[in-house]
C-alpha cells in the first residue's frame, strides 16, 4: 500500500502550499522529516503559534521569548537566533500570500537513534514550520459563542512548558465534541475536593461574576502562560474592570454571567453554553465583546506595523 504524506492539492485552492523543514522551503507535499526524529517518536519538542493579519505577526516577539523558556526548560538547543526565525516565518507568509491566519513552528531536539536517553547536546534540534488561513476576526463562533462541556484534566504538570505532547488536550475536545460542546474545559479537584476549572483545550479561560469581577487562573505550572492572556490582562486593567487571579469552580463558571476564552488563533471568545446549560443568558456579554474588539483594535494596529518594518526590510 502507497502512503502520501498529504492528500493530492485541490487545484481551486491555488498555488500549492510552502512550508520549512530544516533549513529548506518545499511545497507540503514533498515536505518530510526523519523517521527517527524525537519530535514524531518520543513528543520531544516544543512549538509556538503566531496569528497573521493583514500579512504581519502579531506579539511575535513574546512567542519567541516563550519559545526560548520552552526550550531552557527542556534543555533542546536553539534552531537559531530570533531574527533568523522571524525571517523564516516571514517568507512563509510571503510565500503563501497569508492575509490572516497563523503561523506554526514546532522544535524538536533532533534525530537520534530510538531511546529514552537524551541524545548528545551537539545533536542539532528539528525546526518545522508552516502557515494556516485561517478566519480570525470574522470567526462565526466568536459571533454566537462557544459552547463548552468539563472534562478530566489528564494532562502532565509542567503545563507551562508548550510542548507537542497534545494527546490529552485533544482526546479532551472530542469528549467534548461526543457531549455535543465545541470545545472542553479541563477540570480537576484541589485538595479540598471541589473541582475547578485549570483551562480550556487550547486557551485560558476566564468567567465575569455577577458583580462583574472577571476570574481566570494566574500563572503557574498548572497552565499555559498565554500570550494573548497577558495582553489581554493589559486591556483589563486600562479599563479599570475588576481581576482576580485565581482558581474558580465549576459551580461557580455554572453560575457566571459571562465567560471567554483567550488564544492567539481565537482572540477572545465568549463562551456562552456550559454541560449543555445557557451561560449567563446564553448570548455574548458585554465585558467579553469590549475585550474581544479591544483586542482586535490592538492585533490590527500591531500587524500594520509588523507587515510595513517586513515590507521596509525586503525593500532593502
Amino acid at each position: 500500500m502507497t502512503h502520501t504524506p498529504f492528500p493530492p492539492p485541490d487545484p481551486s485552492d491555488g498555488p500549492p502550499r510552502v512550508v520549512y523543514v530544516n533549513g529548506a522551503y518545499a511545497p507540503a507535499a514533498e515536505a518530510m522529516v526523519s523517521v527517527f526524529d524525537r519530535g514524531f517518536l518520543f513528543g520531544d519538542g516544543v512549538y509556538e503559534v503566531s496569528s497573521v493579519l493583514e500579512g504581519g505577526l502579531v506579539d511575535n516577539a513574546a512567542h519567541m521569548a516563550r519559545l526560548r523558556r520552552s526550550l531552557e526548560a527542556l534543555s533542546i538547543p536553539s534552531p537559531g537566533r530570533d531574527a533568523e526565525i522571524e525571517a523564516m516565518q516571514r517568507t512563509l507568509i510571503a510565500r503563501n500570500q497569508l492575509v490572516e491566519g497563523v503561523v506554526y513552528l514546532q522544535v524538536s531536539r533532533g534525530v537520534a537513534e530510538r531511546s529514552f536517553d537524551w541524545p548528545s547536546a551537539e545533536t542539532p534540534p528539528s525546526l518545522i514550520a508552516f502557515t494556516q488561513a485561517k478566519r480570525i476576526i470574522d470567526d462565526p463562533v466568536a459571533q454566537r459563542g462557544l459552547a463548552v462541556a468539563c472534562v478530566p484534566d489528564l494532562r502532565w504538570k509542567r503545563r507551562d512548558i508548550k510542548t507537542v505532547n497534545l494527546l490529552p488536550a485533544s482526546w479532551a475536545k472530542m469528549q467534548a465534541r461526543a457531549a455535543g460542546a465545541d470545545d472542553a474545559w479541563m477540570v480537576e479537584a484541589d485538595d479540598d475536593g471541589v473541582e475547578r476549572v485549570t483551562e480550556g483545550s487550547s486557551n485560558n479561560a476566564y468567567i465575569v461574576t455577577t458583580a462583574g469581577e472577571i476570574l481566570t487562573r494566574p500563572r503557574s505550572n498548572a497552565i499555559l502562560h498565554g500570550i494573548t492572556r497577558r495582553a489581554v490582562l493589559r486591556l483589563v486593567e486600562a479599563e479599570g474592570l475588576q481581576l482576580t487571579e485565581r482558581a474558580f469552580t465549576v459551580a461557580e463558571a455554572r453560575a457566571a454571567a459571562e465567560a471567554f476564552v483567550t488564544s492567539a488563533s481565537t482572540f477572545v471568545t465568549p463562551v456562552t453554553r456550559l454541560d449543555g446549560a445557557p451561560l449567563g443568558d446564553g448570548a455574548p456579554g458585554p465585558i467579553t465583546r469590549r475585550l474581544r474588539a479591544l483586542y482586535i483594535e490592538m492585533a490590527r494596529a500591531e500587524a500594520r506595523a509588523d507587515a510595513r518594518k517586513s515590507a521596509a526590510r525586503a525593500a532593502e
